[in-house]
């Protein structure tokens, strides 16, 4: 068993750029109990975060010949069967706490933590494949990369539901699911469908970064729309669509040099306007028009699915791509549902948090739905740059919306 960093730079980062792990769920899962313990599962967590809850590792068998790691976290003075959050993953090889790249965090920890001093149980669990924080990954391909993909995430996720259930300590009529990313796609298909999922039908769902778009539509934002987006928001000085050449040459200054080197060739030849761009030879690189023309061919997004670099996620891809999104799925669930989304995600844009909120209210299913966007945020929740985002644990705040909505809704 290694530590994989194959796709690990894309984790969380692209909404379905990962080839993922699932597998048929067994509701009568094995579990293996050690002693509780209060210290941290991974280096970045807050120790004193665990004081007074009880923590037990089981093991959750997930069918297809894999048995997989998890936590199942209570209040320890609890004496009646507790509300119980469980909590699915963004798209990749994700351990159980779902530990960022680089160490930057690990966006499950702190919820947990939150929902334990709300009086919830918690229940995270490491994906097929993967076999330790890190994430630590399994030399086995074929539970990494299992056949229909996203299909087989979402059975995982309900042998886990199934298992929260069976638990003495939960109320099985009280589950929540709390998703992020790729997650808040697979809450919102299984609450909408229970029962083809053999799953109790959810207490309510909480969604972060929320997948409410087709795929393709995400996937051609987060590898070449964005790109545009950038030089109107931080190159564009005069707002007028088009870079001189002083515009193009500060806006690429402190730029990540892996951005600039994508970027420069586009714009500049040497210290003077990019003549193959400029094709209206006019001195100025227009924005949407000239620079756009020449990043859709070397993005290859106009031959999707077959778009370099994405070659060996092309069956996720079609998988997902076959299940409603969530401003398709969540309108079904008469639950109640609280959707968050930063004002700078460009891999699940705050508009469609919105729109998929509209869309819950319009189908009249459900009266109880927020949706909160918060300013300066990213896809993983947390304060930082818009274009060139640093991975981070939860913004306080999200943690304390949604312990305020949990308290709420116990």
């Amino acid at each position: 068993m290694t530590t994989s960093t194959k796709y690990r730079k894309l984790t969380i980062g692209l909404t379905a750029a990962f080839l993922l792990a699932g597998g048929v769920g067994a509701a009568s899962a094995g579990v293996t109990e050690k002693a509780p313990h209060h210290g941290p599962s991974a280096s970045s967590s807050k120790a004193s975060g665990w004081e007074g809850v009880t923590r037990k590792q089981v093991r959750i068998d997930l069918g297809k010949g894999w048995v997989t790691k998890a936590e199942l976290t209570y209040p320890t003075h609890a004496k009646k069967r507790l509300p119980l959050v469980v909590m699915l993953h963004g798209s990749g090889h994700n351990d159980m706490n779902q530990t960022l790249p680089g160490g930057k965090g690990a966006t499950f920890l702190p919820l947990a933590q939150g929902a334990s001093r709300e009086g919830f149980a918690t229940l995270r669990f490491n994906k097929r494949g993967v076999t330790g924080i890190g994430p630590v990954e399994s030399k086995e391909q074929n539970q990494l990369n299992p056949e229909n993909p996203y299909a087989q995430i979402q059975k995982d996720a309900a042998s886990v539901i199934r298992f929260g259930a069976a638990s003495s300590k939960v109320d099985a009529s009280k589950i929540f699911l709390l998703g992020h990313s790729e997650g808040t796609n697979v809450a919102a298909n299984l609450a909408s469908d229970p029962k083809t999922y053999g799953i109790p039908k959810p207490a309510g769902v909480i969604a972060m970064g929320v997948v409410g778009q087709d795929i393709k539509e995400l996937l051609t934002l987060q590898l070449y729309g964005r790109l545009l987006l950038q030089m109107h928001d931080e190159f564009d000085v005069d707002a007028d669509g088009q870079l001189t050449r002083t515009e193009a040459v500060d806006g690429l200054g402190g730029q990540p040099k892996d951005l600039a080197d994508q970027i420069r060739p586009v714009l500049l030849d040497g210290d003077r306007i990019q003549a193959s761009t400029d094709t209206n030879k006019d001195g100025k690189i227009a924005i949407d028009g000239e620079a756009g023309a020449v990043l859709r061919k070397a993005t290859g997004i106009d031959n999707y699915p077959d778009v370099p670099g994405l070659e060996d996620l092309q069956e996720y891809v079609a998988d997902i791509a076959r299940f409603p999104t969530v401003t398709e799925a969540l309108p079904k669930f008469s639950g109640p549902t609280l959707l968050l989304n930063g004002e700078n995600d460009l891999q699940t844009p705050a508009r469609v948090a919105l729109t998929a909120d509209a869309a819950i209210g319009a189908a009249g299913n459900n009266e109880d739905h927020e949706v909160i966007i918060y300013p300066g945020m990213a896809h993983t929740m947390n304060l930082t740059r818009k274009f060139v985002p640093e991975f981070g644990d939860p913004d306080r705040q999200v943690v304390k919306d949604v312990r305020t909505w949990l308290r709420s809704h116990r």
